[in-house]
């Protein structure tokens, strides 16, 4: 039996489930990246470092929820507030006391944001960065570049918009490619420039240095906004290159449905409701009690500068130990994509990525699951030889 086939003798639940839900879903799916042939895999609950399936298999969870998923299952410092909110309430249709002190831990931690306002998700948060970029300079063009995803609705895998992206003026660009995007910039009016310092579903690809710097200063030359998605990357390190403005998502709200975008205060003060002339913003979650607690538990109790700081050497050092074995891995930090088929080898071995070869590691993950993953890899390779 191939891995393939083993997948499928060893996992029947996860079968049937996909079989009863397309009845009611299309595809029995609701999140496309999830999807894989013959079935995907359907789990029954996390704990920690690990995901258990529907057939009772054990997975050293290593997608970490594509990114999301920092703090891992169930952490309880993040749980305890979240049932201490829950005690109180979910949304109140109006001001609590929660959302200002989630701003100022956004602001002390991220620091091209002077002022910042919460979303449901990353995409949203794109949206409205977009939205503002566009009202400041009157202008209708948007730069982005080839394999980017700015969520659901801001795709271009292949160098054009996806079918559901929205409607705007968009330019693409090449990723990294230095002097092709600076004429891209000179060639047309830009109201924004957006942008992830790494790509993210793109593959993990890193932008140099040299990429960013030069986008800060054409931006700058042109008045065009330079927006930075950082709604994966923000968990690396700096870039050292300062945006306009910058959007967040994922484990920023401690794990919960999330989204922010922030930046310059002059930009930003365009959304202040007491002008006459604001720029609108709605959402009915945007300040959700349980999401605003999760994440200042988040960023206040767990996620310390010294824990960041070791998960994203322990990535480093994972991503040059599996390109030592003679795969392509790229990424930066606890961000990393394996550009090699290993995805049902791996899971036979008990371990869970992306279907595409995303890792993302979460603060749970201890030395001893890399190197069971690393023996696994090495098993893998040895097979093929």
């Amino acid at each position: 039996m191939n891995a393939v086939e083993r997948y499928v003798a060893r996992n029947p639940r996860s079968a049937a489930r996909a079989q009863a839900a397309s009845t009611v879903m299309p595809g029995g799916n609701t999140r496309t990246v999830l999807h894989f042939d013959p079935f995907p895999l359907a789990f029954e609950r996390g704990e920690g470092a690990y995901l258990y399936s529907l057939d009772g298999d054990r997975y050293v969870d290593l997608l970490g929820e594509f990114t999301a998923g920092l703090y891992g299952h169930s952490n309880p410092v993040i749980l305890d507030a979240i049932r201490r909110a829950l005690d109180g309430g979910i949304s109140f249709g109006g001001h609590n006391a929660l959302e200002h002190r989630l701003a100022e831990l956004v602001t002390e931690r991220f620091e091209p944001i002077e002022l910042v306002r919460f979303t449901n998700s990353g995409t949203e948060a794109n949206l409205m960065a977009l939205a503002l970029a566009l009202h400041n300079t009157q202008r209708t063009k948007v730069l982005v570049f080839t394999g980017a995803y700015h969520g659901g609705v801001l795709a271009f895998p292949t160098g054009v918009p996806s079918s559901v992206t929205v409607p705007h003026d968009w330019v693409v660009g090449a990723y990294d490619d230095v002097e092709g995007t600076r004429a891209l910039i000179r060639e047309h009016e830009l109201a924004a420039i957006l942008v992830e310092p790494m790509l993210g579903s793109g593959g993990c690809i890193p932008a140099s240095k040299a990429f960013l710097e030069m986008l800060r200063a054409e931006a700058t030359a042109t008045g065009a906004v330079l927006i930075f998605d950082e709604v994966m990357t923000s968990r690396l390190p700096p870039t050292g290159v300062l945006p306009d403005l910058m959007t967040l998502g994922k484990y920023v709200g401690g794990g919960m449905s999330f989204g922010a975008f922030g930046g310059k205060r002059s930009l930003m003060e365009a959304y202040d409701p007491a002008r006459p002339d604001a720029l609108a913003h709605a959402g009915t979650f945007n300040n959700n009690v349980v999401t605003m607690s999760a994440g200042i538990a988040g960023l206040s109790e767990v996620l310390t500068p010294g824990a960041l700081e070791a998960l994203n050497a322990r990535g480093d050092r994972l991503r040059a130990e599996l390109n030592d074995l003679g795969l392509n891995v790229t990424g930066r930090g606890s961000l990393m994509t394996i550009h090699d088929d290993l995805f049902f080898e791996l899971l036979d071995a008990g371990f869970w990525l992306a279907k595409r070869g995303m890792i993302a590691l979460s603060l749970p993950i201890t030395d001893e699951d890399l190197a069971g993953f690393k023996t696994a890899v090495t098993d893998i390779l040895d097979r093929r030889c």
